[in-house]
């Protein structure tokens, strides 16, 4: 900062203590100011935009003019630290802790399993915790509304939301109080034992107003003082100024007309975060009160510019009431919209001007207001002068119709006139927290007592660069009659008026299209059950008609009512066995165990990598990476970077001592590359700087020179035409495919597209490497699942010995499979900085970097052809795989590997063929991701069968019962096995889904509702775990037991969420027969259990648990002869005498694993050691005119052996199902036609939130299952239900089979994976789809590459 300009002094309030900062820089938000300056490490870096909950806080403020304070959740990552003063924050570590006391919000959220990686867990609770503090005692609706801002990877949200709903006044039945079968159900039966809960309300703390923090008084003096004056405050390259009055706010902007006004800073913060926008000067005008004035005249009302979306929406909701409907409209669309616009604490800060000025192409607030007739008040050194919101009023992208130094006051809202409706639609990739496609305002005006249409105004977001208005589509409804003629005329009209090019940026040209016909027509049908109340009042003569082709609304009460789609979350059934009654009540093995770290993660005591201290003299590392996908490096200048403030050294390729490359079979990947580039975000160099702010600088200085290469190979029709592939490829047959093809009945070909997805793990990648400074000895702080890998990596690229690298994994904020090979890179590129530069380094992915350079699930292309009987069964197929690997070969050959080991799935075809191909491509390398493989080989298996349905017109659940593996079985490579348990949780499933009732509704359904269908689906799985390579299966552990009897276990599995640690602890507790609170498991490390294997394959309770039992049984047996000489002694008596004796009280443990392997040469082998089996059935309800839906129900049925902790594989299997909904109908990786990855962040890539999860969600254990494989009995469950989120996938289908048939298409269809609302509503083929002319391949470049 430069030393002439003096700030004022910022003040406010954290966790009750006060803090001022003489030095406040304005480019500080408040998340970096609580991490790096005062070290509280609860709030968590998510995401940096906003978009992902993580970094949740309350903050309270004074209102003077009202004496109230008011609480609101915000994100800490967006809101500047100088926007604090006067305010008092409250995080995670300021509402309790388990030093002092938890908070029931705390408390709840741990006790009903809603923390597994925990990484969510702190922004979970200041969401929950800032509703509370506004309304003690919540709705359903609030609970929802409050949660749908923040994101969570590992749950599913099943019990975050179950144990926020204890708060709940409403719901008082039993299920409420933590899962098992409902009182309302009647299937409880006198005598009967009550089933086991997963919690017991009973035993939570009840929650006391009373004992929150009290705002703290000083800063209401502060907000009541008579005279404020300007705050100024300058940082390094910004100056902050918040100004006093509405004149000085006139007086600084007609001299800066350039500088922005910051009151939310959800588009300013974004912007300069990840656009490198700069602003030297930013106003704050949150202190002018004109600009928060609220005024009613006769005509309407007049909303200041900077009030908050949310106190804007209250305001409405709160005049509703007190008006005749038909005076609200309005009010009513603006209403309905606000509540879907961005997040609760992005709606808690953004504020009504901030929203119109921004003037985004796909607002959802600008096309209401101008629809509405609204206008703006704005004032500069010229004067106030008022403009209409209309198309004029924005001009192009991002710009409107005001002067740089004019300043947005406030906004008129008109009340409605008799006779008027206000329509407002929206439709989104996701149906909360999530940009629009395409969002619309609609307003028509009848002359009284007609349905002549004296006024229309229509205007759409998402249709252009700015909100475009439908003015010939609105002359062709003024005054004429609103009938069946004049509809139709308009949609045509629209059509021709609203034209996009088939390459216009945001790409779903024709979706978006179709939308706007949807909307009109939605729009038309709320019209028509206005109007028909209306007659029903009034008597207005009004003929109930409409058409869309051959479609009236002659059935419109029945056929085609108005009703949103069903939202309320019920209560869930977990069902799943009881311990035996001769179990101790001190073994707690089978029993649900809270997760062990889950109190810490919600009170943000829990350390993950970022969280640690900095070392003294730490620095921070940032990456250059490559901005085109296939080209030669000319030049690398590093000269401007290092000239730059704080830079320390820019590392290169050259500054490696040892291996430069990653070998991985017979390929090598580049740790930094200096010759030449295969993909964009390929990373080049890196710069060490004492700040992260100043390396990220430093890496934006960095100058790259390219020169291009020809002919980049992105898709699977390029690398097949290339013959660009990674060998081995791989084939597998049974049977001959040949000849029983010339001897069925029918033969179907088909192809299946399904994309990739992101691992999206809330932790970024993160890792601290520090030298310890003597005998190149390191310690590797390292977010990853496989510790031993980075110790081997950093050692041969250092040239030393592993004996002097050390990897500490304490905990992982989820993984995914996504922190094992780039996560080895970036830490061979970490400690290489460490080498050069001899200081701590640190290095932290932002999540856009994270994105663009780790790669994701493989994208896979499968073409089949399949052969049948009429009676539907399948006698042979023979199906093609490519899996898009990108640049290098990562895991890849692999995952083709195990894609074609399942390409039978459940079912038993006598001939079979499968080959797979990885193809080499110039996007960024793919790596495993959970199901490895799996997800991707059975979804076209599936899909496969779903097509034989559609071709013999039969039910496809009929036509997998009849294919399915019945009595002892041998898979295509040769591997025997009992399907029984596969076929129990078939029948289980249908019947606790009651699947045949529910069909006949659904069916039924579909016959009375033309625009909204139900579709069904029930999918089944048989998944093997366990490393095909036998060699990882192996696992070691290290038992310590001390001297007062507590005992410390360390082993090879690292704790990602998914509950080892805490499955550790149960297994240890009942080997050495004491209980778990005298078990402590610290960290995974290199030092403690060597050589281990990755956590992963969903294996790691299996081996590790039997590395623990080992040593446990080893150290029990040692204790022997003590127990046998004092069996009345305490265990810590026979530590003591044990010690005293000189017996060893520590000791390894090892569990060989199996010996599994394939023979690709011979087709047969024993790559798994058993199956997890399991089946889900799926409801969904889907709006054919907008590809929304809702999942309805859920019934999953898995088979997991006996449960090791039900709590904890409930977790996995809801947490799992989740992760696959999204991959199969929401998550959406975009490609620029150069390369690029669009989608790098939670505002472009959607991942499942609270609105996503089924509204009925039931999990049921299979009973009486037993598991000679694996410990206690258990089975892995980690990954294999994954896959069986492609039952929502295939209930969507389903409706839009329903849908087709309306139209008279039967039979097979195309609906490639993700089935995004796009494709859902386009493979509806409604009357409005079919008349958009699809562009012509080739003769346009698609805004992105079809992947």
């Amino acid at each position: 900062m430069s030393p002439e300009k003096e700030g004022d002094t910022l003040c406010f309030f954290i966790n009750g203590k006060k803090v001022t900062e003489n030095h406040a820089d304005p480019e500080t938000t408040l998340l970096s100011f609580l991490r790096e300056k005062l070290r509280l490490t609860g709030t968590k870096y998510g995401c940096g935009g906003g978009g992902c909950g993580a970094c949740t806080v309350m903050v309270s403020r004074h209102q003077p003019a009202t004496k109230t304070i008011t609480h609101y959740s915000v994100n800490a990552c967006l809101l500047p630290l100088c926007q604090l003063h006067g305010a008092a924050v409250t995080t995670v570590e300021g509402i309790g802790s388990t030093k002092t006391r938890i908070h029931p919000v705390q408390e709840r959220i741990a006790k009903a399993h809603g923390s597994q990686c925990g990484f969510c867990t702190p922004g979970m609770v200041m969401s929950m915790y800032a509703l509370l503090r506004n309304q003690p005692q919540p709705t359903m609706e609030d609970i929802t509304q409050a949660l749908a801002g923040n994101l969570c990877r590992c749950t599913g949200y099943r019990p975050i939301v179950d144990g926020c709903r204890t708060f709940c006044q409403e719901a008082e039945c039993c299920q409420v109080k933590g899962g098992g079968a409902c009182c309302l159900n009647g299937e409880q039966t006198a005598g009967e034992p009550e089933p086991p809960r997963l919690f017991d309300k009973e035993d939570f703390l009840p929650l006391d107003p009373t004992q929150e923090l009290i705002f703290p008084p000083e800063l209401m003096l502060m907000a009541e003082a008579a005279n404020p004056k300007t705050l100024t405050f300058h940082g390094e390259r910004v100056s902050w100024v918040s100004p006093a009055s509405l004149e000085e706010l006139i007086q600084l902007k007609t001299s800066n007309p350039k500088a922005p006004l910051v009151v939310g800073n959800t588009n300013i913060g974004p912007d300069m975060k990840f656009k490198g926008i700069l602003h030297p000067l930013i106003i704050s005008p949150t202190r002018v009160v004109e600009l928060f004035e609220v005024t009613q005249t006769p005509q309407g009302l007049w909303v200041g510019a900077g009030c908050s979306l949310t106190e804007v929406r209250s305001l409405l909701e709160k005049l509703v009431p007190q008006f005749p409907a038909e005076e609200t409209e309005l009010f009513r669309a603006l209403s309905r919209q606000l509540g879907l616009l961005g997040s609760q604490q992005i709606r808690n800060v953004a504020s009504l001007g901030g929203n119109i000025m921004s003037a985004n192409p796909n607002s959802d607030l600008n096309p209401v207001l101008a629809a509405g007739n609204c206008r703006v008040s704005v004032v500069s050194d010229g004067g106030p002068r008022q403009l209409p919101l209309d198309q004029d009023f924005f001009v192009s992208f991002g710009k409107t119709l005001l002067k740089p130094e004019e300043i947005l006051v406030s906004v008129f809202i008109p009340f409605s006139r008799k006779g008027e409706f206000v329509g407002a639609f929206r439709q989104a990739p996701r149906k909360e927290s999530s940009f629009s496609t395409v969002t619309t305002g609609m307003r028509v005006l009848f002359s009284e007592g007609s349905r002549l249409v004296q006024d229309v105004s229509i205007y759409f977001g998402g249709m252009g660069p700015t909100t475009v208005s439908a003015t010939r589509t609105c002359a062709a409804l003024a005054l004429r009659s609103w009938d069946d003629e004049t509809l139709s005329r308009a949609y045509d009209v629209l059509l021709d008026e609203l034209v996009l090019p088939p390459s216009a940026p945001g790409g779903k040209v024709e979706f978006r299209r179709s939308l706007t016909l949807s909307f009109l027509f939605k729009f038309n049908l709320e019209v028509l059950q206005k109007l028909r109340e209306t007659v029903r009042q009034k008597h207005y003569m009004f003929p109930p008609r409409v058409c869309v082709q051959n479609v009236t609304t002659e059935e419109l009460p029945e056929k085609m009512p108005v009703r949103p789609l069903p939202r309320e979350i019920q209560p869930g059934l977990q069902e799943f066995q009881h311990v035996s009654k001769d179990q101790s009540d001190q073994d707690p093995v089978g029993r649900p165990i809270m997760h062990r770290s889950a109190l810490s993660q919600a009170t943000g005591e829990a350390v993950y990598c970022d969280d640690m201290p900095p070392a003294d003299g730490e620095l921070f590392l940032a990456l250059v990476t490559s901005s085109r996908a296939h080209a030669k490096i000319t030049g690398l200048d590093v000269r401007e970077a290092l000239r730059l403030p704080g830079v320390v050294d820019v590392i290169t390729a050259k500054d490696i001592p040892g291996q430069r490359v990653r070998k991985m079979f017979d390929y090598e990947e580049e740790l930094l590359t200096d010759s030449e580039v295969s993909c964009i975000g390929q990373m080049l160099c890196a710069v060490v700087a004492d700040t992260r702010a100043h390396a990220k600088r430093g890496a934006a200085a960095v100058k790259v020179g390219y020169e291009d290469l020809p002919d980049p190979v992105f898709t699977f029709e390029e690398a097949i035409e290339k013959s660009s592939f990674y060998e081995p490829r791989r084939r597998i047959e049974r049977g001959n495919v040949t000849e029983a093809f010339e001897t069925v009945d029918q033969v179907h070909e088909g192809e299946f597209r399904m994309g990739g997805q992101e691992h999206f793990y809330m932790e970024t990648q993160s890792m601290l490497v520090v030298p310890v400074g003597e005998e190149t000895e390191f310690n590797a702080y390292v977010s990853t699942q496989w510790p031993t890998l980075i110790q081997d990596a950093i050692a041969e690229t250092l040239s030393i010995p592993s004996n002097r690298v050390t990897c500490h994994v304490k905990r992982v904020g989820g993984a995914f499979g996504g922190k094992v090979m780039k996560t080895s890179i970036l830490a061979c590129i970490t400690a290489v900085a460490v080498w050069k530069t001899n200081r701590a380094v640190r290095c932290v992915l932002e999540r856009g970097e994270d994105m663009l350079i780790t790669g994701a699930r493989h994208p896979v292309l499968g073409q089949y052809k399949v052969g049948f009987m009429n009676d539907g069964r399948i006698v042979a197929a023979d199906i093609q795989y490519y899996a898009n690997a990108g640049n290098t070969v990562d895991e890849s050959t692999l995952v083709a590997e195990k894609i074609l080991l399942h390409i039978d799935n459940a079912y038993n075809i006598p001939n079979l063929r499968g080959r797979a191909a990885a193809c080499r491509t110039n996007l960024p390398s793919n790596t495993a991701f959970r199901g490895f493989g799996v997800p991707q080989s059975i979804v076209v298996v599936e899909n496969m069968l779903n097509d034989v349905a559609a071709v013999l017109r039969r039910p496809a659940d009929q036509i997998r019962e009849i294919n399915m593996y019945r009595g002892p079985s041998v898979t295509h490579y040769k591997f025997e096995f009992s399907p029984e348990n596969l076929l129990r949780c078939w029948e289980e499933c249908k019947v606790k889904s009651d699947y045949a009732a529910r069909r006949r509704a659904a069916d039924r359904f579909n016959r009375h509702n033309r625009w909204k269908k139900r579709g069904m689906s029930v999918i089944p799985i048989k998944y093997g775990v366990a490393f095909s390579d036998g060699f990882l299966n192996q696992a070691g552990a290290l038992v310590h037991i001390y001297k007062d009897g507590s005992v410390l276990v360390a082993h090879g599995g690292t704790e990602m969420g998914q509950g080892l640690h805490t499955k550790m602890q149960q297994v240890a507790s009942r080997e050495l027969h004491i209980p778990p609170s005298k078990i402590y498991i610290s960290e995974t490390s290199t030092n403690t259990v060597p050589n281990t294997c990755p956590s992963a394959a969903s294996f790691g309770t299996d081996a590790n648990g039997m590395a623990v039992k080992n040593a446990c049984e080893t150290l029990h047996q040692r204790l022997e002869p003590i127990r046998q000489k004092n069996p009345e002694g305490s265990w810590e008596n026979w530590v003591q005498a044990a010690f005293l004796e000189k017996i060893s009280l520590s000791s390894t443990g090892f569990y060989r694993g199996p010996d599994l392997y394939m023979d690709w040469d011979k087709m047969e082998g024993r790559p798994y050691a058993y199956f997890t089996y399991g089946v889900s059935c799926c409801e969904v309800e889907l709006d054919c005119l907008t590809g929304d839906y809702r999942t309805v129900r859920t019934d999953l049925v898995m088979d997991v052996g006996r449960s090791v902790n039900p709590s904890v594989d409930i977790g996995q299997i809801e947490g799992a199902f989740m992760q696959g909904l999204g991959l199969y109908t929401l998550e959406e990786l975009k490609f620029s036609p150069s390369g690029l990855l669009y989608t790098r962040g939670p505002s472009q890539y959607k991942i499942p939130a609270v609105c996503d999860v089924p509204l009925a969600f039931n999990v049921y254990l299979l009973p009486d299952s037993h598991n000679p494989h694996a410990i206690y009995s258990s089975k892995g469950i980690g990954e294999p239900v994954l896959f069986l989120g492609s039952s929502v996938f295939f209930a969507i289908k389903d409706a839009a089979a329903a849908a087709r048939s309306e139209c008279g298409s039967v039979g097979p269809f195309p609906l490639d994976s993700p089935a995004t609302p796009e494709r859902a509503c386009l493979a509806c083929a409604s009357p409005f789809t079919q008349k958009i002319p699809a562009g012509k391949p080739g003769s346009f470049q698609p805004w992105a590459l079809n992947i």
